[in-house]
């Protein structure tokens, strides 16, 4: 079934290998009968910083309380422009794919002010009437999200006991607080480590390994994250008594 498929890109060199996992990813789903939209942050010159220009008709003369104006351009369609196409792309997807490398423990600063001018009041967060529809709810919810990530060094770094911390730890302030925040069913990330050392020869497994992985965009399981309103949490939004028994740290918000 043809689906809309949304990649969120950010690297500043367009023959990286990020951006060769990029181009493999729009050509394995267009031939797959699907339709991809690209936005390339670099080469679009998005301008990472939130700030009062993100809202054309505020009085600048006002102390700038961002949230509330986010709420406010949202709600009066009033946000800048660039802004407005984002969320459109996102409300018009089916899923979304994240691709771009890890720099210190995070993503790439122009893909952390993407979503932070994107992600606006009342269109990502602030949602229903208490403003508590979220982790599993939101409008974003029904729609499917893939990180696809590229690391220096190998995965036995980023194991249990790996000097780098666990990748899944790593990973959840992007996986469970950017993409399940809004609603989105998060997969299973594609993680590509030792990036610099792989060599045009191992590019062909590299590519068999995530086809495999975008063939299974919608029919993968995700990542059993629990929903913030399931019943799973107090009303204080803490995880229950007798839950996760033997977890620690953030795999206690993970229901298998």
């Amino acid at each position: 079934m043809q689906k809309n498929i949304f990649i969120v890109y950010a690297h500043p060199e367009p023959r990286s290998l990020n951006g060769a996992l990029k181009d493999f990813a729009v050509n394995h789903l267009t031939d797959a009968g699907h339709n991809v939209e690209v936005s390339d942050l670099y080469g679009m010159g998005w301008r990472a910083e939130a700030d009062g220009r993100d809202f054309p008709e505020r009085d600048p003369h006002e102390r700038l309380i961002y949230h509330s104006e986010s709420k406010n351009a949202f709600l009066s369609d009033t946000q800048a422009p660039e802004i407005k196409e984002e969320q459109e792309k996102l409300r018009w997807m089916d899923a979304i794919i994240i691709q771009c490398p890890m720099w210190w423990y995070s993503m790439p600063a122009i893909l952390k002010g993407w979503v932070e001018r994107v992600y606006a009041r009342r269109f990502a967060y602030g949602v229903g009437y208490h403003g508590y529809e979220r982790f599993g709810e939101g409008n974003l919810k029904g729609k499917r999200a893939l990180l696809s990530i590229t690391v220096g060094p190998e995965a036995e770094h980023y194991s249990e006991r790996g000097v780098h911390g666990n990748m899944d730890d790593l990973l959840f302030p992007i996986t469970h607080g950017i993409l399940y925040y809004p609603g989105m069913d998060v997969l299973p990330p594609f993680v590509l480590y030792r990036a610099a050392a792989l060599t045009p020869d191992g590019f062909g497994d590299v590519t068999n390994d995530y086809g495999k992985r975008l063939d299974g965009l919608f029919t993968d399981a995700p990542i059993p994250f629990r929903p913030q309103n399931g019943g799973d949490y107090d009303e204080q939004f803490r995880l229950k008594p007798g839950l996760s028994k033997g977890k620690s740290g953030f795999s206690i918000h993970r229901s298998d």
